[in-house]
């Protein structure tokens, strides 16, 4: 969205520039020019906020040079409105996906995240946690504020936050939504305290966020990693976040 942008303003910026004639004709064709301007840079700057490009985003996590989601690609694939990957198949053995994640910046004055996506398999493909296979397999985000250790020791018990546990969507087949509001007191640590009990750490997080995505797991282990039993994909339809 953004290269069509850029590129339709140059060519509006060329039409202008040849602009002859009576210089009432030319004083409207300027008029219009202001306001085209303004509406680009308008659309502009809500695509900056919208869903990501797929090359930015990583399929992880990688800590100390490991990736925990084994026999995953690095980045999900790219579609015509967001990105797509699939799930390892039939067991614990041909892998698993934790985290899809991206460097969203600092959340400061924003409001709330909004994803859609869609969940493609067969109805009696189950969703595993690889970690507790006799639950159900879940989606859900997590706002990472940089410089975590992933320790969850110290000052860094306060660096990840999990979406409030009724935006833990079941893992199943079909297009769903999450509208998630950043000041629900519901964001949940890594060791389970909310939000609603240190929201100035979470105010801080927020200011100081990193990494921004999805993550799969159970609804006890957010970001513990799912396989499919059968062939299935997820895919991003859009995550803006406003």
């Amino acid at each position: 969205m953004r290269g069509s942008i850029m590129a339709l303003f140059g060519r509006m910026t060329c039409l202008f520039s040849k602009c002859r004639g009576s210089a009432g004709y030319c004083g409207e064709m300027k008029k219009t020019k202001t306001f085209l301007i303004g509406l680009l840079l308008a659309l502009a700057g809500s695509a900056a906020v919208a869903t990501p490009w797929a090359t930015e985003w990583t399929i992880g996590p990688i800590i100390r040079g490991k990736n925990y989601s084994v026999n995953m690609p690095l980045q999900p694939e790219p579609t015509r409105s967001g990105w797509a990957f699939d799930f390892p198949y039939p067991s614990r053995s041909a892998g698993h996906v934790h985290y899809v994640s991206f460097d969203t910046g600092s959340l400061a004055g924003k409001s709330k995240i909004v994803v859609n996506y869609r969940v493609t398999a067969d109805r009696r493909t189950r969703f595993v946690p690889q970690e507790q296979p006799h639950l159900a397999g879940t989606v859900s985000l997590v706002i990472q504020r940089r410089g975590d250790s992933w320790n969850a020791k110290g000052r860094y018990e306060h660096y990840r936050w999990y979406s409030p546990a009724e935006h833990v969507h079941e893992i199943t087949p079909g297009v769903r939504r999450m509208v998630i509001d950043l000041d629900n007191p519901g964001w949940t640590l890594v060791l389970g305290r909310r939000a609603s009990e240190n929201p100035r750490a979470f105010r801080d997080s927020l200011v100081q966020a990193g990494q921004v995505g999805l993550v799969f797991g159970s609804a006890s282990s957010r970001g513990h990693g799912v396989f499919a039993t059968a062939p299935a994909s997820f895919e991003l339809l859009s995550f803006d976040i406003e």
